[in-house]
């Protein structure tokens, strides 16, 4: 549908017409005998912007994370992770039915994961036990960043037990904005990263998995083994390479929306956002009207041409992302439409009937 505010997610970004541009001219070849520039050029920009070694093109970041799994570990091996990792929570139990892997999951307070906690569920020798193969983080996770000294120590228990470290980095471009750090200065702390290109940076598809050397070899043997090996793909990947030129700047102004949205949300009673700060892109808020369900909130911004995620369940938790073709105008159309909803409910509207957008 055209002219919808897409708020679901950062993935339902279109290209631009630059970008599409520089797609149609791209180079290409065989990825599989290693003959695509366009794919070699990016893995290589990927690995230098990582300060890592070695990077591999993926259709998807589920397929990047797997094939980190498939790697680092071997089967019967254990993963230690927070419960609320993308690899556990979201990857169709991947980590168990391919690699025949165990996750031993963590509490996390937004995006902390305590080193205390992670160190105790390391695994000592025990034949009824499985053997610690992995420690896992993820960076953003929910829109929360992890503070670097949070990661440094988590990297430091890692080490002790000579362990190697994987990041979820979907978004860790997001974070990067956020913590006014490059990206390579988040990496080094873990072994390997996997991120997308086509969440806030725009692309149409893909993601990367960078690391050593010998482990990137690993990788593309089980990018093989997933099917995930690609032929001229470097169409797609001159996107992504644009993308790495052009995002951060629209990046910020990502998070800038998010501000926006969730600002004029709290002097909407109806709804209570999760957080005091909006560190990302991406925030949740509960629907706490008795007058309207989240189901009915949700078909009635859509009938304006506002989608953003349903709750699932019983839940009353609706999920917020800003990105790439969602501009401060937008922002005060989708406030606008949740006062005439809240009030045509008969709910208050809050501080007047208009939501103003702040600076």
């Amino acid at each position: 549908m055209a002219n919808l505010i897409d708020l679901r997610s950062d993935t339902v970004t279109l290209p631009s017409p630059e970008m599409r541009a520089v797609m149609a001219q791209a180079a290409v070849g065989d990825d599989v005998y290693g003959e695509d520039p366009s794919i070699n050029e990016l893995e290589a920009r990927a690995a230098d912007l990582m300060g890592k070694e070695a990077a591999v093109y993926v259709p998807s970041g589920t397929m990047g994370n797997l094939c980190a799994h498939l790697a680092h570990t071997t089967p019967g091996q254990e993963v230690i992770c927070s419960v609320h990792s993308h690899t556990f929570v979201s990857e169709a139990a991947g980590a168990a039915r391919v690699g025949m892997l165990s996750m031993h999951t963590l509490a996390q307070e937004r995006a902390e994961l305590d080193p205390a906690l992670v160190e105790a569920a390391i695994r000592q020798p025990d034949i009824h036990h499985p053997k610690t193969g992995l420690i896992w983080v993820e960076q953003p996770t929910r829109g929360y960043v992890m503070e670097l000294d949070n990661l440094a120590a988590i990297a430091d228990v890692a080490r002790r037990h000579h362990l190697p470290v994987h990041m979820d980095g979907a978004r860790v471009f997001n974070a990067s904005v956020y913590l006014g750090l490059p990206v390579a200065t988040i990496a080094a702390h873990v072994d390997s990263v996997m991120f997308c290109i086509s969440k806030g940076l725009a692309a149409p598809v893909g993601s990367l998995l960078v690391g050593p050397t010998a482990f990137i070899q690993r990788a593309r043997v089980a990018r093989k083994l997933l099917g995930g090996s690609m032929r001229q793909a470097g169409i797609v990947a001159a996107a992504g390479l644009y993308a790495l030129d052009h995002a951060s700047a629209q990046l910020a102004e990502d998070h800038a929306n998010a501000r926006r949205l969730a600002e004029g949300m709290r002097r909407l009673p109806a709804l209570v956002v999760d957080r005091d700060e909006i560190q990302t892109n991406i925030f949740f808020a509960d629907m706490v009207s008795e007058r309207i369900t989240p189901a009915q909130f949700v078909a009635a911004l859509q009938e304006r041409g506002i989608l953003v995620s349903a709750p699932r369940g019983a839940s009353r938790r609706l999920r917020f992302a800003t990105h790439y073709g969602i501009d401060r105008e937008h922002i005060q159309t989708v406030l606008d439409g949740m006062a005439e909803i809240l009030q045509s409910a008969g709910e208050r509207a809050g501080q007047g009937a208009r939501v103003a957008v702040t600076a």
